[in-house]
């Protein structure tokens, strides 16, 4: 049931897997709006990549607010945030009081950061959210001179406090439409709960989306890719440097229904390219467009230009498990 045809509806028709009505689905799964998932403190070598595994295992992005001296220290778990489809944003440099430091220091703590989250593959942050939520009219001039809006939080989830599990999960359990959520990255308790925090979105017609850099809400992704930053949507995807050179892919995200979702590679650096795509059990491809492609496993895909140009797309069956492909790219 692989084939290489025109688009994803003829496909799966041609493998006779019944074509949902993707509009009505869509709107089904986030009728009641979206609400921002956001975690604090990290990127935190103990537990970021549970944080991340346990998300992207959910179907779920987050915002993360990154510290500048974490980001600096952990550059690959920036980019495995990155990877994983989270939009990354300033949470200071040193996480200090800011509102005793002069206007000089808040800018500095402010543009190190981004500095630090650009260097390490994050894209240009914009948005900030002061450490212990401490703001005044000097600091938001500071942010907006970077280009930051400055975001605090609507529902605590008082993990820093000592919340547990089902406390932390009650607290998501409020969140309406718009609103976002204080947690943070380095809390074993708040791993926990986020298979539960999913399936209680899910429960109330909530869908997990970006935070808007002009409202501060949260708001359906639109359709951008992050590389200008976190307040575009999670579309691109874990971008692969090649092992020798040559080439890199980005990963777009597509339509998705309830049993399955599009992807898109986009191939630069090379005409001539040989693509890995590699799925997460029980996940399958059932269809595929604008490539040749070949299969080692279930689970992992080569994909070949056919003349269709340097970017293909295929139709995975999730089978309840929505992680992203991880993509590798090298020159044919």
């Amino acid at each position: 049931m692989r084939a290489g045809l025109a688009g994803a509806a003829g496909l799966l028709a041609a493998a006779g897997v019944l074509v949902l009505t993707p509009a009505a689905d869509a709107a089904a799964d986030c009728a009641n709006g979206y609400v921002g998932l956001t975690y604090d403190d990290g990127p935190n070598p103990s537990n970021t990549t549970n944080l991340l595994n346990a998300l992207r295992s959910a179907g779920l992005r987050a915002t993360m607010f990154n510290t500048g001296q974490n980001a600096a220290a952990n550059p690959g778990l920036v980019a495995a945030e990155a990877g994983a489809g989270m939009w990354i944003a300033n949470h200071s440099y040193t996480h200090p009081h800011m509102l005793n430091l002069s206007a000089a220091q808040m800018s500095s703590e402010l543009s190190r950061t981004q500095s630090a989250i650009q260097n390490a593959g994050g894209g240009t942050p914009r948005l900030f959210r002061p450490p212990y939520g401490e703001t005044n009219a000097t600091l938001q001039s500071a942010a907006s001179a970077l280009g930051l809006r400055t975001l605090t939080w609507d529902v605590d989830s008082q993990d820093w406090n000592g919340a547990g599990t089902a406390q932390i999960v009650q607290a998501a359990s409020t969140l309406t439409n718009g609103q976002t959520i204080l947690m943070h990255d380095q809390y074993a308790t708040t791993v926990a709960a986020i298979p539960q925090i999913a399936s209680g979105l899910r429960n109330r017609g909530l869908c997990a989306g970006m935070i808007s850099p002009s409202t501060g809400r949260a708001v359906a992704p639109d359709g951008t890719p992050p590389t200008t930053g976190p307040t575009t949507p999670p579309t691109t995807g874990p971008t692969t440097p090649p092992p020798g050179g040559g080439c890199t892919t980005t990963y777009t995200e597509g339509q998705k229904w309830s049993d399955r979702f599009n992807g898109q590679v986009t191939v630069s650096g090379a005409n001539n390219w040989i693509v890995t795509v590699t799925l997460q059990s029980p996940q399958r491809i059932i269809a595929t467009w604008n490539a040749s492609v070949s299969w080692s496993s279930a689970t992992v895909m080569t994909a070949r230009p056919n003349g269709s140009g340097n970017t293909f797309g295929f139709t995975v069956q999730h089978g309840g498990n929505w992680a992203w492909p991880s993509l590798s790219c090298r020159a044919g």
